[in-house]
């Protein structure tokens, strides 16, 4: 019998918390990215870490969360948990832009790259932390796109027989502190401006405090979006 036939009263008690939000708003149905998933699963495994959930309920919602579609799925996984993604209207914020709790942006996971890739692209959440290790590895994080929900973010990044490349807002203000060891750390200057965006809003510039060590290593800071997106390829 497949899962959705189950009755209610009959699935396992940490299938679904007991306070998990209902109803058919817009903003639960929304679809979500790997990276939102990624982002989930990283919250479980914390709650396991500190003995909020069993290993066993560590790996139920694991497979549950890898097989979820909607924003509404990842709510009702977290909802018994600290540092999860809420329904907007639980802290009173808009009903057309998801949110997630203050605990999980403030210091978002540390990304290490070992001798693989790692990308942040689109519209992903922003957490105003964050710390890059990339070791025989390339890592991109692109914030063009990206939600920031605050005025700052924090970038401390090692780059180690690796290339790390990092895209701000055309207008953001960037704060380089630099220690290249037989390696090189760049940044784009302003330059020419972007084409207006007729939807851009008059919100001040964001401030990217980045703090880079290049070991035998690239680390690049540019400006902008990708020359596909500003040519209208992507």
């Amino acid at each position: 019998m497949a899962q959705d036939d189950v009755p209610q009263e009959n699935r396992p008690q940490d299938a679904v918390p007991a306070n998990a939000p209902a109803g058919d708003d817009p903003v639960l149905r929304r679809r979500v990215s790997d990276l939102e998933r990624e982002e989930v699963a990283d919250v479980l495994r914390e709650a396991a870490g500190e003995g909020r959930l069993t290993y066993t309920e560590l790996e139920d919602r694991l497979e549950t969360l890898y097989s979820s579609k909607t924003y509404g799925e990842l709510v009702e996984l977290t909802a018994d948990l600290p540092n999860g993604p809420r329904h907007p209207q639980d802290q009173g914020l808009s009903a057309t832009t998801p949110q997630y709790s203050g605990a999980m942006v403030e210091s978002g996971p540390v990304i290490n790259a070992f001798m693989s890739d790692t990308k942040r692209l689109g519209n992903w959440l922003v957490p105003q932390r964050q710390e890059v290790n990339a070791v025989l590895g390339d890592v991109t994080l692109d914030y063009t796109e990206a939600q920031i929900p605050f005025d700052e973010v924090q970038l401390e990044v090692k780059s180690i027989l690796a290339d790390v490349k990092i895209r701000v807002p055309q207008n953001a203000i960037v704060l380089l502190d630099s220690n290249p060891i037989l390696g090189s750390v760049t940044e784009q200057e302003a330059g020419l401006k972007a084409v207006p965006d007729p939807n851009a809003t008059t919100a001040p510039p964001k401030r990217f405090h980045i703090r880079g060590t290049a070991i035998l290593g690239e680390i690049k800071i540019k400006r902008g979006p990708r020359l596909s997106k500003r040519l209208g390829l992507t």
